[in-house]
């Protein structure tokens, strides 16, 4: 214990239950503790969207419980400029970003780690994040949290070594009912509040309503593989591959039960292409190629690597083969086709428990052309 007593932790504090939990461990653990809240989002919604006054009294709550100080940031510039802008503009494309990985990289573990080191004299910062570090020859590495349903690595695998070495994940040692379990013993505010969903730090917004006020829609036709127009979609932006809600196409064709989901976006001609099946062959992919890649262990990639990857979170791992075609590009080749592989978003590679790194998928290699 006495070896972590010299060594300050800033905590960053959400108002949840995991960093929350985070908190109480390091201070078990004999660190020096305090936390940092981060708003992220100026709101502009009035109450039923804004959670940032109410969480920031939870994770003061929880600080007063704790007896550690609570420091609060205001991001919301680095925010905008960083991640929300290129969230839009990924969707003026016809692609599906993912803005939490980017929130993590550009605001969580750079923003939030320049603040606590040079503001705040931290040594180390924490999070309620569900993954593992762990240090070999000298480089920290980054394994999945303990709880398989739970993971997060899929959201950090732009984290370099240097990152990981000043981080610490106190949860990801742990499943989430002994979190929530620790949280109750200690009689927590945070111990039964629900985990958060939405995009990151905009919360549970109504998405299309969100996007509505940023993009302007351009509704369009929808259009089946055999090239017939049978309805019309309100734009692009608002749908995914292998999405199946929110088409507003009714009814079956050829006598068919199966539901429609979306296999293509044509961008240029504003048009959304739909099949029949979420196996139809249009929807599967062989691979994909990457770009934008992060290493979490290496500077690049030199020659082909067998593995496994995920293209969105919460995926089985899928066996794969990574070749590399440049510095900055792979291309990826399933073991078996996939269904819904999307530009936009985001492949993480792992061999067992290791986060590799990954990339963002700029095009998918289709099963059908």
């Amino acid at each position: 214990m006495s070896d972590n007593s010299q060594k300050k932790v800033i905590v960053g504090m959400s108002g949840g239950v995991d960093s929350s939990v985070s908190a109480y461990l390091l201070q078990q653990q004999g660190y020096k503790v305090e936390g940092l809240f981060m708003k992220n989002w100026e709101e502009d919604d009035g109450e039923e969207y804004c959670t940032a006054a109410a969480d920031l009294a939870d994770a003061q709550a929880v600080c007063d419980k704790l007896g550690i100080e609570l420091h609060t940031v205001n991001f919301a510039a680095e925010y905008w400029d960083n991640v929300f802008e290129h969230f839009l503009e990924e969707y003026k494309a016809g692609r599906t970003p993912n803005p939490d990985i980017l929130c993590n990289k550009e605001i969580k573990f750079k923003a939030f780690l320049e603040f606590a080191a040079e503001d705040l004299g931290a040594d180390y910062i924490a999070t309620g994040h569900y993954v593992r570090r762990e240090d070999v020859d000298g480089k920290s590495r980054l394994l999945r949290g303990l709880d398989s349903n739970k993971d997060q690595s899929y959201f950090l695998y732009t984290l370099g070594h240097e990152q990981i070495a000043q981080s610490l994940f106190p949860v990801g040692e742990l499943e989430k009912p002994e979190v929530r379990r620790i949280a109750e013993e200690l009689d927590l505010i945070t111990a039964k509040k629900k985990d958060s969903t939405g995009i990151c730090f905009i919360g549970e917004r109504k998405f299309r309503e969100f996007l509505g006020r940023y993009l302007p829609a351009q509704p369009g036709k929808i259009v089946t593989v055999d090239g017939e127009t049978i309805g019309q979609h309100q734009g692009l932006m608002y749908h995914t591959l292998g999405q199946r809600k929110g088409l507003g196409i009714g009814g079956t064709k050829d006598g068919s039960e199966e539901p429609w989901y979306t296999v293509d976006k044509d961008v240029e001609n504003n048009i959304l292409v739909v099949a029949q099946g979420h196996e139809h062959p249009r929807l599967m992919s062989v691979g994909l190629i990457a770009q934008q890649l992060h290493w979490v262990d290496r500077e690049t990639l030199t020659e082909p690597l067998k593995c496994t990857v995920k293209t969105r979170y919460r995926q089985t791992d899928l066996p794969c083969t990574i070749t590399p075609l440049d510095a900055d590009r792979i291309e990826v080749r399933f073991d078996e086709p996939v269904a819904a592989v999307t530009p936009g978003q985001s492949a993480v590679f792992y061999l067992g428990e290791v986060c590799l790194g990954g990339g963002v998928i700029e095009q998918r290699l289709p099963l059908t052309v």
